[in-house]
């Protein structure tokens, strides 16, 4: 699921998007941005799909051995349990996924030798061969091999990979997220009753994720120029082509919070954006901006201009 830390840095990518073009509209700027968080999820139910299709390719690899010029006994009678695996017949049934996958319309045989690819990988080996020997086929048994699938065959496939990543622009920020979702939902189906399980959601609480990161989307562009002036009012000694574009945007977002949203207290989100500072900027950019935003911390409380409530009270 994503977390507000995730939201923080969906809202830095489009912030950093804006700045970097002339066309400016907020609007198609705001849906661009929730349009990129719809992709984790979308990327989750693909992944999700994947593995349906993979346990399902065992009928069709079984027709193209029986249809062998000189079938064996093995290939006139193969071991069909991948087909039946309890955890992908659950899954298919799932109303939610199959909204999902018609939602996103995914559909991995239309090129099947992804699947192809996957499933001939997985013939070859040894846990493969354990679970088609192994007799109990019961729901928490089946997950251990669509484990084994998810993360030693398809996420060490190089063109699989690729292709996630020609889709999905931002794959190397989320695939985190999405393999959290994936091995949550294996752990979380519970019952063979495809109506009990649930569907990893985009988050805890995502009426109220959602309102967070579109807020601090909107407000820190809305109130650039304001947040601009704090920030080279602190920054007078420094030549503004030296302060890293990053740096600047990643500031106005700490103002932006430390302004507008109550209930979070002052030292979450200063640290916050000092963390996403070591990923997302300069080495260096740490310190500085953890300085300037000391500052300008000490005038926002001289002028009044903090407000906070619950849990933002608290000084963590």
């Amino acid at each position: 699921m994503l977390n507000r830390r995730h939201l923080r840095i969906k809202a830095l990518q489009n912030i950093f998007a804006w700045q970097m073009t002339d066309k400016r509209d907020l609007t198609s700027a705001k849906k661009a941005l929730m349009q990129s968080i719809d992709d984790v999820y979308e990327m989750y139910i693909g992944m999700l799909s994947l593995l349906v299709e993979t346990t399902e390719y065992t009928g069709i690899d079984a027709i193209e051995r029986s249809n062998k010029h000189l079938p064996t006994a093995d290939d006139l009678n193969p071991n069909m349990k991948l087909l039946n695996n309890k955890f992908a017949v659950t899954l298919k049934q799932n109303p939610e996924y199959l909204a999902a996958i018609h939602k996103y319309r995914i559909n991995w045989m239309s090129d099947p030798e992804f699947v192809k690819a996957i499933f001939n990988t997985l013939k070859g080996t040894p846990e493969y061969a354990a679970y088609l020997a192994d007799e109990n086929n019961d729901l928490e048994e089946s997950k251990t091999i669509i484990k084994f699938i998810f993360r030693k065959i398809i996420l060490k496939s190089h063109n699989i990979i690729q292709a996630f990543e020609d889709k999905f622009i931002n794959w190397s920020v989320d695939k985190e997220v999405m393999q959290g979702m994936v091995a949550k939902t294996i752990k979380n189906f519970t019952s063979e009753d495809p109506f009990k399980n649930k569907l990893t959601p985009i988050s805890q609480d995502w009426e109220e994720d959602s309102k967070f990161v579109q807020d601090l989307f909107v407000y820190t562009l809305k109130n650039n120029k304001e947040y601009q002036d704090l920030i080279a009012e602190r920054t007078k000694n420094w030549e503004s082509e030296r302060i890293a574009v990053m740096d600047t945007i990643l500031m106005k977002m700490a103002i932006c919070e430390l302004m507008n949203f109550p209930s979070i207290p002052v030292k979450v989100t200063i640290n916050e954006y000092l963390d996403l500072s070591k990923d997302y900027s300069t080495p260096k950019s740490n310190s500085f901006i953890n300085g300037i935003l000391d500052k300008i911390l000490g005038d926002l409380k001289r002028t009044d201009s903090i407000h906070k409530i619950g849990r933002g009270l608290i000084e963590e």
